[in-house]
Order: structure tokens, then C-alpha cells, then sequence
């Protein structure tokens, strides 16, 4: 499958290089940066580390687009609607693991998925996204009215949304576990004379600093005990793979908005 690296000169980007190499099935066609990069030219394959690969990073996603499988995306909220709608021409596959998008840019990334086969989630880990179906069911079997939920996560100092992706991922099952929209039963901060804790809320609480790739922690605490479900990120490749997993199972499938829980055989 060849696949096209969109912020290829980025961490995140790097490392997707580094992972595509290591993984049977799949090619790097393509690495794509924004437009004045300083690393437009250089050699994907010697920037990631692994040595010259003949792939020279452009600017130009829509030629690198034509010819591929699936881009794998790992930008910002802006970029990503623009990748989307050029997946779309080019009828391929668009893995998103960008977050902070807000509802304008996800109702123009859905409208993509009528021609592209678009899989989106806020984490690409397979290790978080079951820990997303525990927690649904963990919030669907303890009773609102003596369980509080509280969602804890902690990332890098250089992160710029909060909370994450991954976050509100988690708030997202907790809340479809009891039925409730999520929008109108989350506790963004706290500060002050805040007074009691409303019933059946559902808290986050961010923290940010040092080279932390991710920590995220869902406590449902009760009456005399505590229910604590989480997951450690150690190495960004477990993104990179999760993506690299949903692109190989997307190729085949329909045009359409899909997620991790699909790709998985857990929607």
C-alpha cells in the first residue's frame, strides 16, 4: 500500500517515516510539508534517521495524493480539512489522528468521507481505544447518582489543545455509557468557590510539561472505593502503527467516516 506522510518533517511525521519502513505491506510514496518549509527537498528517509530513501519532502499534496493509497495525517485542524477535501478527489484513503478539531472543520471533513474513506480518531493507539469500550462500559454499569467520573491526562509542554484528543475520547465513551451528551455534562475547570460537585458530571483536568508523549486516566470514584482505568504512552510509535493498521483496513472498505473502534471490530 503506498502510503503518503502529510507534516512529514514533525515528530509525529518522522516517526510515521520510521514506522512505515519497519512495517511489511506498506511504502512511503510520498512526504508532504507546508509551503516555505526549511525541509522542503531534504530526504524523508535521512531526516527520520534511517538513511536516504529516495523520497524527497514537497509541498505539493495533491500530486503526491494522485497516485497513492491513503496519506496518514497527523497536522492541525486547518490542514487536515484541506487534506480531506484533496483525499476526496483523489478517492484514497485519509487516516486523521489530528485533535482540537472544532465542529466546523469535523462537518467538512464528514462531508470528505461521501468520496474518501476517512478514519478518524483522537488517539491511533489500539491500547486506548479499548480503554475508551472499558470505560463506556464501566460508566454504563456504576449508577450515575453514586459515581463520579474524572478524567486525568498529562502531555508534553509543546502540546496546544486542551483537553486532548484522547481526553475527550474518554469523556466521549463515559458519556455514551450513560446516555447523556457529553457537551452538557463536562466540567472543564474548576477554580474558586466552586461549591458541591454536580451529580453525574464528568470532570477533566489537564496538566502539561516535559517530554510526556501521553498519560491518560479514568477514576470513577464512589462511596468508600475507587475504579481507576488507564494507559501509559511510552513511544510514539504506537500511534504510528494504530495508523498504519487502519489504513491497510480501509483500503478495502467503502467510502465513509469510520474509527479506530471499526477498525478494531468494536463499533
Amino acid at each position: 500500500m503506498k502510503l503518503v506522510v502529510v507534516g512529514a518533517a514533525g515528530r509525529m511525521g518522522q516517526t510515521l517515516v520510521r514506522t512505515i519502513a519497519a512495517t511489511e505491506g506498506v511504502v512511503l510514496h510520498a512526504a508532504v510539508e507546508r509551503e516555505g518549509s526549511p525541509f522542503l527537498g531534504r530526504d524523508a528517509g535521512a531526516l527520520a534517521g534511517l538513511g536516504a530513501n529516495g523520497v524527497a519532502i514537497t509541498d505539493a499534496p495533491l500530486e503526491a495524493f494522485v497516485h497513492a493509497d491513503g496519506v496518514l495525517d497527523f497536522t492541525t485542524p486547518a490542514s487536515t480539512v484541506a487534506f480531506a477535501g484533496l483525499a476526496a478527489q483523489a478517492r484514497i484513503v485519509h487516516v486523521i489522528g489530528t485533535t482540537g478539531c472544532g465542529p466546523e472543520e469535523e462537518a467538512r471533513i464528514a462531508a470528505a468521507a461521501r468520496h474518501a474513506r476517512i478514519v478518524k480518531s483522537g488517539n491511533m493507539s489500539l491500547g486506548v481505544n479499548l480503554l475508551g469500550v472499558l470505560t463506556r462500559q464501566a460508566a454504563k454499569a456504576l449508577p450515575a447518582a453514586g459515581w463520579d467520573i474524572e478524567i486525568l491526562e498529562m502531555h508534553h509542554r509543546h502540546k496546544v489543545d486542551a483537553p486532548s484528543g484522547t481526553a475527550l475520547l474518554l469523556g466521549r465513551e463515559a458519556a455514551d455509557g450513560r446516555g447523556v451528551d457529553l457537551a452538557g455534562h463536562s466540567v472543564r475547570v474548576r477554580d474558586g468557590h466552586t461549591g458541591a460537585r454536580v451529580p453525574g458530571t464528568i470532570g477533566f483536568a489537564t496538566l502539561r510539561g516535559g517530554s510526556v508523549i501521553g498519560e491518560h486516566s479514568v477514576i470513577l470514584a464512589g462511596e468508600g472505593e475507587q475504579v481507576t482505568l488507564s494507559h501509559s504512552a511510552t513511544d510514539r510509535a504506537i500511534f504510528a502503527r494504530g495508523a498504519i493498521a487502519a489504513a491497510l483496513w480501509a483500503r478495502d472498505e467503502k467510502p465513509g467516516f469510520y474509527s479506530m473502534l471499526d477498525v478494531l471490530g468494536l463499533a
